[in-house]
């Protein structure tokens, strides 16, 4: 999904072709955040796009001694589309880091609408940790298990901690409209 919301905000801007977006997604060093991205998924998600009427080909550039690059637009469809895409990226994402291509495109998108998803995210978040903190540790007493124990509680409640800090923050930032 990450990456049909990436070549749908890129034909948002402006009428692209695949090998284009590929070499900005290397520049923009995104192929961490668009999950093992390869050419091949690249050209499977134009053709995907464009099947379900999200985008079209508006022309065909023919270069002498090199292939046909096929130009895309996005359809008024697709238009439509793309903000829904992005509201389901970030209600399905389990980190921040999963919705940087979606938090990156907010201006297509309702700002109130964007930290409802994220203040249920952030609630569902809370009762997770609160959750494990009542924890009966009692039943865990063995000592041969109490180091990894302590340690894996420590982790979890620094993991939960950290992720609800940043997801409290990014809350704040969205509604004081810095992103």
């Amino acid at each position: 999904m990450t990456i049909q919301i990436f070549i749908l905000s890129s034909l948002m801007e402006e009428r692209n072709y695949p090998y284009k977006l590929k070499k900005k997604i290397n520049d923009l060093q995104l192929q961490d955040l668009t999950s093992a991205f390869t050419e091949s998924k690249l050209y499977y998600h134009f053709e995907s796009l464009r099947k379900q009427g999200f985008i079209e080909v508006q022309e065909v550039l023919h270069e002498e001694n090199r292939p046909d690059k096929q130009v895309f637009a996005i359809t008024e469809k697709g238009r439509s589309a793309f903000p829904k895409k992005i509201y389901k990226l970030l209600e399905s994402s389990e980190t921040i880091g999963e919705m940087v291509i979606g938090l990156a495109n907010i201006k297509y998108v309702d700002r109130e609408k964007v930290c409802t998803i994220l203040e249920n995210k952030l609630e569902h978040l809370q009762e997770k940790w609160q959750l494990l903190n009542n924890i009966d540790q009692g039943q865990f007493n063995d000592p041969q298990t109490l180091p990894i124990r302590e340690f894996m509680q420590d982790y979890v409640n620094d993991r939960h901690q950290h992720a609800i800090t940043y997801l409290t923050r990014l809350i704040q930032e969205i509604k004081d409209g810095k992103i």
